[in-house]
């Protein structure tokens, strides 16, 4: 494959996460079952928000959406990964890897924008509750999540159309499970200094809008919280950022060890058992994290249960 322009390459290999045959099997089980999760819980919360009135909120609109793209970006690696555990080592064509990648990016990043949306609808449903209905409108919630997704995909379009015009001369084995930018780039035998400052740039510029958005949504409500009188009050506000709070936590500790690095620190170990954490796991938690905190996510599916109870009993 050495020499060939990146136009003739017609497939890289990916190599995935061990060469051992009894430690494919068993992270094959692992995996799948995290991903059984995964779709469950996730396509169970979309739906159960869906069905009990009690969840029409912005609150649990941004987490329906939440859970639609965690579903959406665990697919969009999970089987490729369950596919190389059992037989390993597994082709996939440029464009395919591209695409693989042009996905997973924009979810990702529009994971982010989700996260610092919800933080906002926290800061306003705590530090400005009398004008929560007004604030929070229709109108605001399914603009926030349209523009996330804009900004995601642009976000990915440019990074994958730069990736694109490389040349892949040394090798086409990708050590990794899934086509992630740090791992091609290494594979490139032009010069990758304009895409790496590129990508760089747009990942560092989306963290740091979301986090600081975060970070002060967060602030003001931690001051809100700590003026309250009420110590049910206090509970109830903690409680209800608590599970917001811990999503966000676990979702950018990964993502900022693994892209706001250079590639030449790239370490096939540690990124990807980093990389396993946000793109296999996090998607399986998130649902975890947000319903069993949460009295009315559970209040809701008991409703949601006797309401499917009595209309079997009725036929």
């Amino acid at each position: 494959m050495n020499g060939n322009k990146n136009t003739n390459l017609s497939n890289f290999i990916l190599m995935g996460l061990t060469e051992s045959e009894d430690n494919q099997l068993a992270l094959f089980s692992l995996f799948l079952l995290i991903y059984l999760i995964t779709v469950l819980g996730n396509a169970g919360m979309v739906l159960l928000i869906r069905l009990d009135p009690h969840l029409h909120t912005p609150m649990y609109f941004f987490l329906s959406h939440l859970s639609f793209l965690d579903l959406n970006y665990s697919t969009v690696v999970t089987p490729k990964t369950l596919e190389i555990l059992i037989n390993s080592p597994t082709y996939i064509s440029l464009w395919g890897c591209l695409t693989q990648m042009f996905f997973f990016i924009g979810l990702v990043v529009t994971e982010c924008f989700f996260l610092s949306s919800m933080a906002y609808d926290r800061y306003v449903a705590i530090c400005n509750p009398l004008h929560y209905p007004v604030v929070m409108s229709k109108t605001l919630c399914h603009s926030l999540i349209t523009v996330s997704y804009i900004l995601g995909f642009i976000e990915a379009l440019v990074v994958v159309l730069f990736t694109s015009t490389l040349d892949f001369c040394k090798s086409n084995v990708i050590h990794h499970f899934f086509c992630d930018t740090t791992p091609i780039l290494i594979l490139s035998c032009t010069d990758t200094h304009d895409t790496q400052i590129t990508i760089f740039i747009l990942s560092g510029c989306t963290l740091l809008v979301s986090l600081a958005t975060i970070s002060v949504s967060y602030t003001f409500i931690l001051i809100t919280i700590l003026k309250m009188q009420s110590t049910s009050g206090r509970k109830k506000a903690f409680s209800t950022c608590g599970s917001h709070f811990l999503g966000v936590t676990v979702f950018y500790s990964t993502t900022l060890f693994t892209y706001l690095k250079p590639s030449k620190s790239y370490s096939v170990g540690k990124d990807q058992i980093a990389s396993v954490f946000y793109t296999i796991v996090i998607p399986m938690l998130n649902p975890l994290i947000y319903s069993l905190r949460n009295k009315e996510v559970k209040q809701a599916l008991i409703r949601v249960m006797q309401k499917g109870a009595r209309a079997n009993h009725l036929r």
